[in-house]
């Protein structure tokens, strides 16, 4: 169970920052590809949380939380599967 948490987590900070790099996918499909792949596996989670969380305006654009607070829930859940384990 540790290990799909951490696997996971990991797979959520390459969303992150491929997110950031969006603009240059254009001229590279197989990381566009990659980016889908990322984006599949962690908008079915990202898109409740993401309801419930406030907007956060920042300049011209807006300031998606709802990765950060995942990554917060994720290593908090893992603390917890890791006391009851061990």
């Amino acid at each position: 169970m540790l290990y799909f948490i951490q696997i996971y987590y990991y797979i959520l900070v390459a969303r992150i920052i491929l997110s950031w790099f969006r603009v240059s996918f254009y001229g590279n499909p197989s990381l566009a590809g990659i980016y889908r792949i990322l984006y599949g596996l962690t908008e079915p989670v990202l898109a409740p949380l993401r309801k419930v969380l406030p907007t956060v305006r920042m300049g011209m654009g807006y300031l998606d939380l709802s990765p950060i607070v995942l990554l917060v829930l994720l290593a908090l859940l893992r603390q917890l599967v890791a006391q009851y384990l061990f």
